[in-house]
Formats: C-alpha cells, structure tokens, sequence
C-alpha cells in the first residue's frame, strides 16, 4: 500500500508538472500564436476589433498571404534576400574570425594576451549605442554606407562570440596541440584539424545566437542602409507602417514568413550541438 501511494503521489507531481510546463510554453507561445492569427485575418477586421478568437474562426482568410506572394510585395522579397545572404555570410565570417581570436586567447601565451582579453571584456560593456557614431563616421570614410559589408563589417568579430569561444577553448585537452607538433603538424592546422571539432558545441551554440542577432538587426542597417532595395526585412517591414498608409495585409503575413528561417537555423544546428556535447577529444 506504501508503495502504491508514493506511485500514485509520484504520477500525480508529474502531471501537475507537465500542466505548470505546458502553461509556461503556452504563454512563452502567445505572441507567436497571436501572430499567426493575425496574419490570416482580415486587416481591416483585425484594426477595428483588435486580436480575438472570435476573428480567427469567423474571418479566416487567405488573402494576406495571396498578397504576399501575388507579386504586389516585390520588395519584400527582395528584403528577405538581403537578410538571407547577410545572416548566412555573417554567421560563416564570425564564426571563423571569433573562434581563432577566443582560440588564441585561450591556448597562447603572448605579450599583450591580457590586455587584449580586458579590451574585449570593455567593448562588450559599452552600450552599442555609443559606438554607433564612430562606426557610422567609419563606414562614411570607408565609403561602404548603403553596402552588405558595410550592415556586416562591425559585427564580424562580436566580443561576445570572442568571449564565449575563449572561455570554452580554455577547458580544451592542450595534450593535443602537443601531439599535432610532434607529427609535424602546423599551429593552424592543429586548430583546424583537431580542436575545431572539438569545438562543435560551441560552433552550434554561436550559430544560432550570431543567427538571431544578424536576423532581428534593426538599428544598424536603419543607419547604414539607404535605398529601398538594399534594406533587410525588420526595416523594410517598418517602412510599411507610415502616416501615409499602412500595408498590414503584407505586414503580419510577411512577419510569419520571417519566423522560418530562425526555426530552421535552430531545429538545424540543435542536432549538432546535442551531438556534440556527447564527443570528447581525451578519454581517461
């Protein structure tokens, strides 16, 4: 009988778990949720009534979405493709560049290593507000305003990736970098070939943080950008709201659409960091 009332008092925990969880996730869900619900509902109905169940399953309708793929929401598409190559070169570039500066500063030992690390842990507490200005007047000086690289260039090496990378390559097995010098290995062929993939997890990790900052940047390619066609998707979907008209059948459905990449960046890159938070380099 004890048994069978710490059983039943074990299951029943479980459940009032799983419903606490369920809870949290919906409302964790809601904007989302929200979101969708918008985006196949009619505008006009969704501005006069605001968001309510009652709309969902009375207005039902596709035409947001028939707008946005009938051809009269050409710059939104052209916008979805600056942000897809931003996002995709940007995510390769910091990846690279961060990992080498986080390597270096875990595993060398070199004048000038500690300044450095304090340099990097500074730059990460200033407010990117204040460094606007002197990298807006860099890029003017550089001529790269209205440019790809111009929206990348100060975001490539991000301290917080360096930090991340840094602090992860200090808990690395340096036995291995020795035994890749005895075999004749070069110094950055022993970062390519035998700690890079020691350092998948972080990879994963860093992808999809690089990933959803580059996706959801708003105020620096708002300053750097200037022409229509060059803008990425949060700035071109704020240039539909105006005091001039407002194109929410494009809006909420272009904004569902811009949910896909970030679910698909994160669905991809999870398997590998699940994968490889199970490898190890050193066993014994």
């Amino acid at each position: 009988m004890k048994e069978l009332s710490r059983s039943t008092k074990e299951n029943g925990i479980r459940v009032l778990l799983i419903l606490l969880f369920a809870f949290i996730a919906l409302v964790a869900l809601f904007p989302i949720i929200s979101l969708i619900v918008a985006s196949f509902s009619p505008s006009t109905d969704l501005m006069r009534f605001g968001l309510t169940p009652e709309l969902f399953f009375s207005g039902f309708t596709v035409e947001n979405f028939q707008s946005l793929f009938g051809g009269e929401a050409g710059a939104y598409w052209r916008w979805y493709g600056n942000s897809l190559l931003i996002s995709a070169i940007l995510i390769v570039l910091s990846l690279i560049f961060s990992s080498m500066v986080g390597y270096a500063l875990a595993v060398y030992e070199f004048k000038g290593k500690r300044f450095i690390f304090i340099l990097v842990l500074l730059i990460l507490m200033i407010p990117f507000e204040i460094l606007m200005l002197p990298l807006y007047t860099m890029m003017v000086n550089l001529r790269l305003v209205d440019s790809y690289f111009g929206v990348m260039l100060p975001l490539i090496v991000a301290p917080i990736a360096v930090f991340f990378f840094r602090q992860y390559c200090l808990g690395l097995p340096k036995e291995l970098m020795e035994s890749g010098r005895v075999d004749g290995c070069t110094e950055f062929g022993i970062f390519a070939r035998i700690m890079a993939p020691l350092m998948l997890p972080s990879f994963a990790a860093m992808a999809i943080l690089q990933g959803l900052s580059s996706w959801n940047n708003f105020l620096w390619p708002l300053i750097v950008l200037r022409s229509n066609d060059m803008f990425t998707l949060p700035v071109g979907l704020a240039t539909l709201l105006t005091p001039y008209g407002n194109n929410y059948e494009v809006l909420f459905s272009g904004s569902v659409m811009a949910i896909i990449p970030i679910i698909v960046l994160f669905l991809f890159f999870q398997r590998f960091f699940i994968a490889g938070l199970t490898s190890g380099g050193v066993k014994g």
